[in-house]
């Protein structure tokens, strides 16, 4: 048995500069973090005393002859990807899917480490990265960019950038002080809607070509973030006016982005004294987060006592084997 342990990702400013038609062209970076929030994956072979061959377990529970049979697009082409069989799947998390924080790309990562755990073969975090891309906008034919398996198999506080020839994960250096004064100013909220990304992706393709000065100007408020964040001499409270310059950005590249619920929410937390905040993922529904300086916070909480608080921590691992009982297993004949 293999259980696997996988974060969701927070992305704070370049979302969208990370899809291929973009970054090929224009180069693309996003500042994105981990947190202590997960994804649980339970991989083992299943017992053949049963008459069907698979079994996995997520808001349903299937049970198919053929890996081919599952419904799952993740879990069908994971396993024809890697040529798994007669397996037990299952899905936790601490937090709901289709919610804006990458879950399907953290299910995909620590999907694919229990199957190379479980096969007694070594994937390293990138590795773990270009695969689950490959099946998740490949195979599986996925609207979408790729930051969202690289948070997920890295883990940290990062810059990711993307060219044509592939992408490189580079550390943000700040300091254990300001990095935990950050995490301390950063508010998250349940909205308490969900939704497919991939819808809101497509619906922002069709608008590609007239977004591409809007993208280009939140690439360059990636650098401008970082600044704020490594430098001692700039204001922290800047980072949070610079998610409201991107915010308001993010929200003219597809109709889908943000609703009528999403921008009451919004104005609410900046009247009550956010300084920025930005819906987490394509938009639509699903959490959101505000810089809030915390003498401000109790006013913040007030103002959207209908919504869901939810205190964080960042973290730094990524995708982890948390428990490993290797097995004999032999495809044609017998295992224990």
């Amino acid at each position: 048995m293999i259980i696997t342990k996988t974060p969701f990702r927070m992305s704070f400013f370049g979302g969208g500069t990370d899809v291929k038609e973009f970054y090929e062209k224009y180069g693309g970076s996003v500042i994105s973090t981990t947190f202590d929030k997960y994804v649980y994956v339970t991989v083992r072979h299943l017992p053949r005393f049963f008459s069907y061959k698979n079994q996995v377990t997520y808001s349903k529970i299937e049970r198919t002859e053929k890996a081919s049979q599952i419904e799952h697009p993740m879990v069908r082409n994971a396993m024809e990807y890697l040529d798994m069989r007669e397996l037990i799947i299952n899905y936790d998390a601490d937090l709901p899917a289709r919610t804006g924080l990458g879950s399907s790309s953290s299910f995909a990562v620590g999907l694919l480490n229990a199957f190379y755990c479980l096969k007694g073969k070594y994937a390293d975090k990138r590795k773990l990265a270009d695969d689950a891309i490959y099946v998740e906008r490949v195979l599986c034919n996925e609207a979408g960019g790729l930051q969202d398996q690289i948070a997920a198999s890295f883990g940290g506080f990062n810059r990711i950038n993307f060219s044509a020839e592939g992408y490189e994960v580079k550390p943000i250096i700040i300091s254990p002080e300001r990095k935990e004064r950050l995490n301390a100013n950063l508010m998250f909220f349940f909205t308490g809607f969900t939704r497919f990304s991939f819808e809101i992706q497509e619906d922002t393709k069709k608008k590609a070509d007239k977004n591409i000065e809007t993208l280009i100007r939140m690439k360059e408020l990636v650098d401008n973030a970082e600044k704020v964040l490594i430098s001692k001499d700039c204001d922290l409270d800047d980072f949070g006016r610079l998610l409201d310059e991107s915010w308001k950005l993010k929200r003219t590249t597809g109709d889908k982005v943000s609703t009528t619920e999403i921008d009451k929410i919004y104005e609410k937390a900046m009247n009550a004294g956010a300084l920025g905040g930005k819906l987490l993922g394509a938009g639509g529904g699903g959490f959101v987060v505000f810089y809030v300086p915390e003498d401000r916070q109790e006013n913040v909480k007030k103002a959207l006592n209908n919504l869901l608080y939810v205190p964080f921590e960042f973290e730094n691992s990524g995708t982890q084997v948390i428990y490993y009982s290797p097995e004999q297993y032999d495809v044609e004949g017998d295992y224990k």
